[in-house]
């Protein structure tokens, strides 16, 4: 009798729906949970009737499996029935030692979730909780999602995991942990010795935390307390850092100094935010300083990690690798045909266009994918590469900037994805600090290094290229990119930049997107910069008028 009146008064305390928005506030003693959409509301699995088997889910989840999914994972998570909530996934073993991680290495204690409204699979939700740790105690909140998918075997709606469902900054394979950071904090100053902050510019944060993990112990600070993210390996290997997501007791931070200039990083910021995925990087080309990088996403620093398709900013390399080779020339005739085939694919031009009786600069200043695939019946598979390598600094992982950054990746290729190469596609990988090093290649005539951090600090080694090109083909090259500024499609971005300039355009396709990702590369006396819009457009019209503006105010 017991046993069947505690069920009935179970049942007369009914699920309730708050705004149709379901909400997961479950805290211990006491703690209460309020459900949407008229789901069970514990954690248990509808069982198949005796002597009948249960049929396999398919097909796509209905609204009320993914708030179904959602709560079981949520209020088993906030229960602290971490094997619970971790069966709830598609990766209970991955789930148990992150969510175990939750408690027992980042000391959130007392947390609470919210979800919001789902959308399709995809269920936001909010944490509140606190951070304790040696006596300290503050609060954390911060939003993250999850996403539900029917598990593979049995169709059953579970969370599909991933450790950014735990915090959006988390990776796969990273950890969260709270205590001493054992990096002491860094002031980073600009050039000019002002503090550089976050706050201030956006984009930095990532670089402030590189700046950090690579000076940190060396600055002169002392620790603090903290919760932060640590790498995993898999992170650590595409150069991430650490990330702090929240000081319980500052550390004493040490002093270093960057090449940044506020008024071009101030510039920077604002011209990325025009865009939802856009990027830009400076540098000067006598030395290699880094002068601003900015990125509208301020999650991964794309302008210095970055591994894009370049597209026909590529071409630069590849033009003084012909002239180098004798195969092309700027004022010479150069074949610009509407298409050409070569292991087994047929390139073209945009809108299939022709250039009769041209020259390469005629070509380089349209930008004609086929006078540049056409030369590759010519080339050794590994001829672009060593170019790369060997007078553009470029795909040996050796810069050393001060923060982590891609060095660029122009890999060995034959047949069709070498040719595809030529004009940045295939699998060439690039970000704006590599095309803005570029450019400031050919301004200088020699490779300079770009670094953040002066190598004075610390007495880094900064990469070198194995040679220069000649005079000639220097000449030439300027002679090109001067031609595309003035009467090529970087035309109307650096209209009223003066001779002492030159540009090339760039359009990378990239698959599942409508619209390629624009880029722009271009110099000005002693300035060098580049961008990348992603999914804008043309290079001219999207990434174009943020180099040719921050260019603008060096003069």
């Amino acid at each position: 009798m017991g046993k069947r009146r505690r069920v009935d008064q179970r049942r007369r305390t009914k699920p309730a729906v708050v705004g149709g928005v379901l909400a997961v506030v479950v805290g211990g003693a006491g703690a209460y949970a309020l459900y949407g959409g008229g789901a069970a509301a514990d954690d248990r699995t509808p069982t198949a009737a005796a002597g009948h088997a249960k049929a396999v889910g398919t097909g796509p989840l209905s609204a009320a499996e993914v708030t179904s999914a959602a709560q079981t994972f949520l209020t088993a998570w906030q229960q602290g029935r971490l094997p619970q909530a971790a069966s709830a996934t598609d990766d209970p073993q991955a789930a148990t030692a992150l969510l175990t991680g939750f408690v027992k290495d980042a000391h959130i204690e007392k947390a609470t979730f919210t979800a919001d409204t789902p959308t399709g699979g995809k269920v936001p939700f909010s944490v509140k909780g606190t951070v304790s740790y040696g006596g300290v105690t503050k609060p954390l909140s911060y939003t993250s999602a999850l996403t539900v998918v029917r598990r593979t075997g049995d169709g059953e709606p579970v969370v599909d995991w991933h450790a950014a469902v735990v915090h959006p900054d988390l990776r796969d394979g990273d950890t969260l942990v709270t205590g001493e950071s054992g990096t002491p904090p860094v002031k980073a100053l600009d050039r000019h010795g002002g503090e550089i902050t976050a706050a201030e510019y956006p984009s930095l944060g990532t670089v402030l935390d590189g700046l950090r993990e690579k000076y940190g112990e060396k600055a002169g600070g002392t620790a603090g307390v903290e919760l932060r993210v640590v790498r995993g390996k898999d992170a650590k290997a595409r150069k991430l850092s650490d990330k702090t997501l929240l000081e319980l007791s500052k550390g004493t931070p040490g002093t270093v100094r960057t090449t940044l200039s506020p008024v071009y990083q101030a510039a920077a910021e604002q011209q990325v935010a025009k865009w939802s995925k856009a990027s830009v990087v400076m540098v000067r080309p006598s030395t290699g300083e880094i002068l601003a990088v900015a990125n509208s996403g301020h999650g991964f620093n794309v302008g210095f990690q970055g591994m894009l398709a370049p597209g026909s900013t590529m071409k630069i390399i590849t033009s003084s690798m012909l002239i180098e080779k004798g195969l092309g020339s700027a004022d010479k005739q150069h074949p610009c045909p509407k298409t050409f085939t070569y292991g087994g694919w047929k390139f073209h031009n945009d809108d299939n266009f022709e250039i009769k009786g041209g020259t390469l600069k005629a070509s380089f200043a349209r930008s004609c994918n086929t006078a540049f695939i056409s030369q590759a019946p010519k080339l050794g598979n590994s001829d672009l590469t060593r170019q790369a390598q060997q007078v553009f600094g470029l795909s040996m992982d050796n810069w050393a900037i001060g923060v982590p950054s891609f060095d660029g990746s122009v890999p060995v290729q034959s047949a069709a994805p070498m040719a595809a190469s030529l004009i940045g596609q295939g699998g060439v990988r690039m970000n704006p600090l590599n095309m803005a090093s570029v450019a400031a290649t050919v301004k200088s005539g020699h490779f300079h290094q770009p670094y953040l951090v002066s190598p004075d600090v610390d007495h880094r080694t900064l990469a070198t290229a194995s040679r220069s090109l000649s005079a000639s083909t220097v000449a030439q090259l300027r002679e090109m990119m001067r031609f595309t500024a003035s009467y090529g499609t970087a035309a109307q971005a650096m209209r009223g930049l003066g001779p002492d300039s030159g540009a090339k355009t760039g359009s990378a396709e990239v698959g599942g997107q409508e619209k390629p990702d624009g880029w722009f590369t271009a110099y000005r006396g002693d300035l060098a910069a580049a961008g990348v819009v992603q999914a804008g457009g043309h290079g001219g019209d999207t990434a174009g008028p943020i180099v040719a503006s921050l260019l603008r105010m060096g003069g």
